[in-house]
């Protein structure tokens, strides 16, 4: 979900050859997401095999790790935890807005409404525990790491990048900033062609680049002010923000108040929007869990795997995955490198 700061950071757009021999850490459920929102059928349904086993998420990786990997994009892969109490009223929240997804979907279907039925499905997406456990299958097939963090993503992935074990992470959500992720790199997961609605042309869609400390001097605020500032906003512990309060009137209010966060939150109000006091918000921030003894190993990519859940379990096309395989080996070869775990590691 993330926050509403988008509009007041300095966001650079870069292409994937400035990426080239970078390693990127991605937020695996937010990839997993945008998958399932987009990779379906024309009216709006997943992708699936005869069985009725959901495959747009394995579609959607395929394609793109594979493209990533050809492009020597080196990607490393960390999933969620356990969500934090306080997330828990956000997660009800959006379980509340799927279900009346689902309820309009239905009444476009009735109409046949495929516009109605696409827009409606694409909200409705579930991220199950089986599509979580067959997309790390697959990951590590590809020969590349796979990091369970305690709790949220985007924290552990912060704290890799903080370490200097990689260049950024590979997300959409600018929440990553509030757990001190120097580089945030947007897009990646659907940066090239993408056609329009007419049809008739394609938008060349380019991954862009947020930079912490760029931005810190920008705003001319520090860390703290910055997750002060995203909790008037809204984010995945306060939903909503407080009511009336934008981007530009939060930044202008913590710059005026300081680190008297006490104060600033008195004075906007925050008990009338709230049960919880301002002080869990920012602590669960400032000190979300995070393992510290994370390992990431890159190694040769398993064909008999890939084949074995996309081919076999899933009926995916043999010759795509054939090509796919075959587009990786070839880059190895064009590289000149001794084997793809050489290559990708």
């Amino acid at each position: 979900m993330g926050v509403a700061l988008t509009e007041l950071l300095l966001i650079k757009e870069i292409n994937l050859e400035f990426l080239r021999n970078k390693t990127l850490i991605v937020d695996s459920p937010m990839w997993l997401y945008q998958f399932l929102s987009s990779i379906r059928q024309r009216d709006g349904t997943l992708l699936m095999d005869s069985k009725g086993n959901v495959t747009s998420h394995l579609t959607g990786l395929l394609a793109r790790v594979s493209n990533l990997m050809q492009q020597d994009i080196k990607l490393a892969f960390v999933f969620d935890g356990e969500p934090p109490k306080l997330k828990h009223l956000t997660l009800e929240k959006r379980k509340g807005i799927k279900i009346e997804a689902e309820r309009k979907f239905e009444q476009a279907r009735e109409k046949a409404d495929e516009d109605m039925m696409k827009k409606y499905a694409a909200m409705t997406s579930r991220l199950t525990k089986e599509m979580i456990d067959e997309a790390k299958k697959l990951i590590e097939a590809f020969g590349l790491p796979v990091i369970d963090a305690p709790s949220e993503a985007e924290a552990q992935a912060s704290l890799i990048v903080k370490n200097n074990d990689a260049y950024a992470i590979a997300t959409n959500d600018a929440d990553a900033l509030l757990f001190e992720s120097p580089k945030i790199v947007r897009n990646l997961n659907m940066a090239g062609r993408k056609k329009r609605k007419d049809k008739l042309s394609y938008d060349v869609i380019n991954p862009d680049l947020i930079d912490l400390n760029e931005n810190l001097r920008h705003l001319n605020i520090n860390q703290e002010q910055l997750i002060a500032l995203a909790m008037l906003i809204g984010t995945d512990y306060n939903s909503g923000g407080i009511k009336g309060i934008g981007p530009k009137t939060a930044l202008k209010m913590v710059k005026g108040y300081g680190n008297n966060f006490d104060k600033l939150f008195n004075d906007a109000k925050w008990d009338d929007f709230f049960d919880f006091s301002w002080n869990e918000v920012f602590g669960l921030i400032k000190n979300i869990p995070v393992n510290e003894s994370y390992e990431l190993e890159w190694s040769d990519i398993d064909e008999d795997k890939i084949k074995k859940l996309l081919i076999d379990k899933h009926e995916f096309s043999e010759e795509r995955v054939d090509n796919q395989i075959e587009n990786l080996l070839k880059a190895k070869t064009k590289g000149g490198q001794k084997g793809l775990g050489e290559f990708f590691g």
